[in-house]
């Protein structure tokens, strides 16, 4: 009503009845998630987290009676030295965590402050959809800090039904069992985004700037899915190809400077190709000496890129014949991934604040 500019949340604090237990009202929350992280890289936390990721029927569609006697028999006594060997190799040793925690973390505070002038009315957190701190656990934080209407954004640029709808089929599900629901919203993919694409342009050439020497052929590696997946009609692969593209055309490539590959595979599913090792491999062979690799579907550096990328590929390149390797880092909390992370959350937060 004209005239009264007192907000609705201070109103309804005004005519409670002094009887009234203290309620928070009338804030917006958002919610950043990522993939997620062991707790520690020893045997029970490896296993904890594995076992959590791998019953997800999104990431794993496999029967139950077929794959859990092979996960409980075989994988998860032996997956977690291994895996756990590996976190080890990139652990964020100053902080005990992985690099992962420590990115998401930082992005959710640094947006935090870059909300400032509505920084009373929003509050930013963030949650892991496997390990801790758990969707579940940050979207009742948030409900009980007063946060009567919630974004959640998927960090995952390029959809997939194992990324990002498993993230919303969490978060629903947690909706599912609060009597007071707060409004939602989801942040969708943002794969062909210009103010992403231009990040992404932006941060490769930042980084290639630094090296005494310029790569024949970049790599853009995106974790894979299998191809089964893809025919069924998860638009992943799409997206993929889509940002690709449009990432060529911004630093003014052609299809043999940049183009697209996938890591990660797991079990005896044929995978979405050409796989990132295999070319790798292939490119040295042929007589490619100086190779970078960027991976365009992650917003934080994690396992997949400091290890299986800036380490074994770029171990694998030298051992074959290549020279000259480069891991670009991910977006991560630098200036250009805060400024996609801002972008999208005040557009999504339209009406809202």
């Amino acid at each position: 009503m004209k005239g009264n500019s007192q907000p609705l949340a201070a109103a309804d604090r005004f005519f409670r009845p002094a009887s009234h237990p203290p309620l928070q009202t009338g804030r917006v929350g958002v919610l950043l998630v990522n993939l997620g992280t062991p707790e520690g890289t020893d045997y029970w936390s490896m296993r904890r987290y594995l076992a959590e990721f791998l019953t997800d029927r999104r990431v794993i569609e496999w029967s139950p009676l077929y794959w859990y006697p092979i996960l409980y028999g075989v994988v998860l006594n032996r997956r977690p030295q291994r895996v756990g060997k590996a976190y080890r190799a990139i652990w964020n040793s100053e902080r005990d965590e992985s690099w992962l925690r420590t990115y998401t973390r930082s992005q959710s505070e640094k947006l935090g402050r870059r909300l400032a002038e509505v920084r009373s009315a929003v509050k930013v957190d963030w949650a892991m959809r496997y390990g801790r701190p758990s969707i579940p656990e940050r979207l009742a934080s948030l409900k009980e800090a007063g946060c009567e209407r919630i974004l959640w954004f998927p960090l995952y640029p390029q959809y997939s039904a194992t990324t990002t709808a498993t993230v919303n089929d969490k978060a629903f599900a947690a909706l599912s069992r609060m009597r007071w629901q707060p409004a939602v919203r989801t942040v969708p993919p943002y794969y062909d985004d210009p103010i992403y694409i231009d990040a992404l342009a932006r941060s490769i050439r930042a980084h290639l700037a630094k090296l005494d020497w310029k790569p024949e052929v970049i790599l853009a590696s995106y974790h894979g899915i299998p191809q089964s997946y893809f025919e069924k009609g998860d638009p992943y692969y799409c997206h993929c190809m889509k940002t690709t593209r449009l990432l060529r055309a911004a630093l003014g490539l052609d299809d043999e400077r940049l183009f697209a590959t996938f890591q990660s595979r797991f079990g005896p599913e044929e995978w979405l190709q050409p796989y990132t090792d295999a070319t790798v491999e292939r490119l040295a062979r042929e007589g490619v000496r100086r190779l970078a690799v960027v991976n365009p579907g992650f917003a934080s550096d994690c396992l997949e890129t400091l290890e299986e990328i800036a380490g074994l590929a770029a171990e694998s390149f030298r051992h074959h014949g290549g020279e000259k390797f480069a891991h670009i880092p991910c977006l991560n909390d630098s200036e250009q991934g805060m400024r996609v992370i801002e972008h999208l959350v005040r557009r999504e937060l339209q009406g809202w604040t």
